[in-house]
This record gives structure tokens, C-alpha cells and sequence, in this order.
């Protein structure tokens, strides 16, 4: 793995610091960008619908420095290959089966944010050795799963992102796709969380923002008490997109969680953590020079996606993640 502290300007012509591949399921394609880390637990990341990996940019650095980080584009987001035929919930897991099964991850920490959690979770109920499953936003609210109604949601829930998430969003959807993304949307929309989630017998963590209304308090408690071990936390001034806003609050969880023993984790109601104890380094005033190389590797990574060009991909979201860490280190030294 290249130097971690390698200078952050510099092109990546050398060895890459997040790796590219490809995992094939029949006709399920998906992508897996990692991050090799020390030999602590491996962490698999699932993104929702229509967007990318790169929505963990700053939850996959943080988690990097305790286990190897895996995050996975699903079929049809991200440039990545549309299936042929019926789309379902159950292909998505299957693909992210597959990964786990050429990865060699016996037991990874599975986390789902949004419509991700919906497919991690199909894949804890399918395999009982996995022992931690951390749940991001979940979706979709069984009391209010009507289209209009998600979506003023999620409208109320964009207002309160950081300017980077509405950037990540909009390339994602343009890689996408608006036929793909209206075709997977109705799947997501009919899937039972509170149906499926009893079944799982990992350890459950639910995550979610303050101003998360796309997964309000009342459904994350719900689902807190459905599973069989269940405990959450809501972080404070954060939306759905919390893992980018407060990663190191997530990652602090993530990373607690998997390094307690199963039996010795507790559940319980949903705790509250605040905007201090959670916050990411804030790029407002940080060196032009990193703002410039964080938004040119961004838009090299599209330019490759829309492509399908993995070693590309690989170039511009190793620069990426070098101008991240030495964000998170700058803004450290200042803490």
C-alpha cells in the first residue's frame, strides 16, 4: 500500500492507496473500492439508491486506520453495469454475498446507509455468522411508505446536508441514471424492513441524523426494539447523510461496536450524541490547495466512472483519499 503520508498535490502514478475491483454474480456486476487497513475487523460499506461508494469519502478514511475497508457500488449505480431482467432486493444482496465470499470476510462489519441498509440487512438474515450489522439511515419508514411523502421528506432531510453531499448526490444521479433510478425505486419502496430485521441475529447499531426525516426517531426506535439486539444513537445537527457530516462520530461507533466482544454489547433505547462529539473536520478554511485537489480528484472520478474505466477510477480516488487525510490530519493539529 502506498505511504499514507505521501504528499497530498502529488499525481498518483505509483502505487494506489484505494484498490479497484470488480465482483461478478451471473449477470450482477458490482464494484469494490478498498482501503487496505492494520489486521482489525474488515468493514463492508453499502450505499443507497442511485449513488455512489464515494458517499463514505469521509467514514472510510477514519475506519482505515483500525481494519481494511471495503465499499461496494451496487448494479446500475456509480457506472456500473445495469443487469439484465428483474431488479429485486435480493439480487443486490446476492452480489453483496458474492463480494463476501471472493473477499474471503467471514465475519466483516456490515454497514447500510439508506437504501443500503435495506440490502446489508438481507444479508445478515441469510447468514448468521455475521456478528455486527450498523444500520445508517434506514428506509423506508412503514408508516409513511408513500412516494410523496418520502420525497417532501427527503427534500426537508437535503436542506440540512453539507453543500459536498448535494455535489455527490447530483454526479451520482447522472451516472445513474433517472430511468434506472425511477426502475430500483418502487423495489426499495415495497421492501419491509420490520419484516425482515427480527431475523437477523447479528448485533444491530442504527444510526441516524438529527434532522433525518427521511428516517425519523419514531421508526429508528421502532426498529431498534424489533431486533433481536438492538441499540441506536441519533447525532445531533446532522441529516441522512450523517456518516459524511459526522464521521467521526459514526466511525467512533462503528469502531466501538466492533471491538466489543458480542456478548458483551448492550441494548438499548436511542442515546444521543452531540454535534462536538461527533463533528469532521469543516474544509472552510482549510489550504485552497486541498479544496482545488478534493474537487479535481472528485471530478477525474466521474469522468472515469462514466467510462467504466477502473483503473482511472483507481487513480483519481487514491488522490482522493490522500487530500482527505490530510484534511482530517490538518484539522486534528487544530483540535
Amino acid at each position: 500500500m502506498a505511504d499514507s503520508t505521501a504528499d497530498p498535490f502529488a499525481d498518483d502514478d505509483g502505487e494506489a492507496l484505494v484498490r479497484v475491483h470488480r465482483v461478478k454474480h451471473g449477470d450482477l456486476e458490482a464494484r469494490v473500492s478498498s482501503i487496505d487497513g492494520p489486521d482489525g475487523r474488515a468493514f463492508v460499506l453499502v450505499a443507497g439508491i442511485g449513488v455512489a461508494a464515494n458517499y463514505y469519502e469521509n467514514l472510510a478514511p477514519v475506519l482505515s486506520t483500525e481494519g481494511s475497508v471495503y465499499a461496494l457500488d451496487l448494479p446500475g449505480f456509480a457506472g456500473v453495469k445495469r443487469p439484465h431482467g428483474r431488479i429485486s432486493m435480493e439480487r443486490y444482496a446476492d452480489v453483496v454475498e458474492a463480494a463476501l465470499d471472493e473477499l474471503g470476510l467471514d465475519d466483516p462489519v456490515l454497514i447500510g446507509h439508506s437504501m443500503g441498509t435495506q440490502v446489508v440487512t438481507l444479508v445478515a438474515a441469510r447468514r448468521p455468522q455475521l456478528s455486527t450489522l450498523i444500520l445508517i439511515g434506514p428506509v423506508v419508514d412503514m408508516r409513511a411508505r408513500r412516494l410523496g411523502i418520502q420525497a417532501v421528506r427527503f427534500v426537508r432531510s437535503s436542506v440540512r446536508e453539507p453543500l459536498a453531499v448535494a455535489f455527490l448526490a447530483t454526479s451520482a444521479y447522472l451516472l445513474c441514471g433517472f430511468g434506472w433510478f425511477f426502475r430500483v425505486l418502487p423495489v426499495m419502496m415495497r421492501f419491509r424492513m420490520e419484516e425482515v430485521l427480527p431475523r437477523v441475529g447479528a448485533h444491530v447499531l442504527i444510526i441516524r441524523g438529527e434532522y433525518d426525516y427521511v428516517a425519523p426517531r419514531g421508526w429508528v426506535e421502532h426498529l431498534t426494539r424489533l431486533a433481536p439486539q438492538g441499540a441506536s444513537w441519533e447525532i445531533e445537527n446532522a441529516a441522512h447523510s450523517v456518516m459524511h457530516s459526522a464521521a467521526r462520530g459514526v466511525a467512533r461507533l462503528a469502531i466501538e461496536e466492533a471491538n466489543t466482544p458480542f456478548d458483551e454489547r448492550n441494548a438499548h433505547d436511542l442515546e444521543v450524541m452531540t454535534e462536538r462529539e461527533a463533528a469532521t473536520p469543516d474544509p472552510t478554511g482549510l489550504d485552497w490547495r486541498l479544496a482545488i485537489a478534493a474537487i479535481v480528484a472528485r471530478i477525474r472520478e466521474m469522468r472515469a466512472s462514466a467510462k467504466d474505466d477502473d483503473r482511472a477510477i483507481e487513480r483519481a480516488k487514491s488522490k482522493h483519499a490522500r487530500v482527505q487525510r490530510a484534511v482530517f490530519e490538518d484539522r486534528t493539529t487544530d483540535d
